[in-house]
């Protein structure tokens, strides 16, 4: 049965687990520069709505490694439009390519790619959530937090962003404790909150949203985000106001979590002395970039987990025959011997 990579909250505790596995598997293999062409000769068509250089990148690197290939397509070079429906789209490409990732200003025309997509299709971003980017952030804490992932304390300081709401919902599938940390008006919404707990009935702890800084106590990781995105201009100096400077991460705040091991994690790309200071995002806490490198190998394990169950390995005798076959039909065609 054909699967999409759309929400965190589509997989279990186990499957994350595994699927983080390999993306370590795969880290691995490319430091020893032998990663196995998996994807050969498959293609990735990638709707890119809005921009993002860490995501064009670690897709077309993590198609390019796996043997296949990524197309690029940005706005003006896809007839998404009145013209041409994303229902057609998404035919279409599924017609044309092997699996389609989309970079959506609204979630809602990710899920209407699922809907009509006969090829896998996967959440580059959406104004819900990035799963791609939770998972990475999961694979990245534990590569570098000596603790169970149940005893992990997450605090997330500043705007319900996306990634907000996916870091929540990965931490309450693997049983992390999480804290959001913001002025009421920007905290986590309650609908987002109570989908999240119900879809994880198991979850025995409490998820603190509040806007006392108090809660940082103890935790292992601060994470934060941008205060204002590139739809958000508009909001720009009201949002500066709110949040600067009690919600600005820089070395106080870390050294208010009275924690020796702290560390700090943002997804990029951070304005800097704004949500972090340069201090914190280049000091030795912070997790940031690793963040970014582990997209890649994150991104090759969904690849592959999701592509490779389409991929139908031909013969070595059925690749001849149809060598010979369209070899005799070009000869024909052209009276070349």
């Amino acid at each position: 049965m054909m699967k999409h990579f759309i929400d965190i909250n589509d997989l279990n505790k186990k499957e994350i687990l595994e699927i983080i596995d390999l993306a370590r598997l795969f880290k691995k293999a490319h430091k020893d520069q032998a990663i196995p062409k998996i994807l050969e000769g498959k293609s990735l068509a990638m709707i890119f709505e809005l921009p993002s250089s860490r995501t064009r990148v670690s897709f077309e690197n993590a198609m390019a490694l796996l043997g296949g290939h990524a197309l690029y397509l940005k706005p003006g070079e896809i007839h998404v439009s009145p013209r041409e429906s994303l229902e057609d789209t998404s035919k279409v490409l599924s017609l044309l390519s092997d699996g389609i990732l989309m970079r959506a200003w609204h979630h809602e025309s990710i899920l209407t790619l699922v809907k009509y997509a006969t090829v896998p299709v996967f959440n580059g971003l959406s104004d819900y959530n990035h799963p791609t980017q939770a998972l990475a952030d999961v694979m990245t804490i534990i590569e570098n937090i000596d603790k169970p992932i149940e005893e992990i304390d997450l605090t997330f300081i500043g705007d319900r962003t996306n990634v907000c709401n996916s870091l929540l919902n990965i931490s309450v599938k693997l049983g992390m404790s999480f804290k959001h940390i913001s002025p009421k008006k920007y905290q986590l919404k309650e609908e987002v909150l109570n989908n999240t707990l119900k879809a994880n009935p198991s979850y025995n702890k409490k998820v603190i949203i509040s806007d006392n800084m108090k809660y940082i106590k103890n935790t292992d990781i601060i994470y934060t985000d941008l205060w204002w995105w590139i739809d958000q201009e508009v909001e720009r100096e009201v949002r500066k106001d709110v949040f600067y400077d009690k919600y600005q991460i820089n070395i106080e705040k870390l050294k208010k979590t009275k924690n020796p091991k702290i560390k700090f994690m943002h997804c990029l790309p951070a304005n800097r002395e704004m949500e972090v200071t340069s201090e914190v995002l280049d000091g030795p806490q912070s997790l940031a970039f690793l963040q970014t490198e582990n997209r890649l190998f994150i991104e090759m394990a969904l690849l592959s987990h999701y592509m490779y169950q389409q991929k139908k390995i031909s013969s070595e005798e059925k690749i001849k025959k149809y060598r010979e076959d369209i070899c005799d039909k070009l000869k024909e065609m052209t009276g070349i011997v």
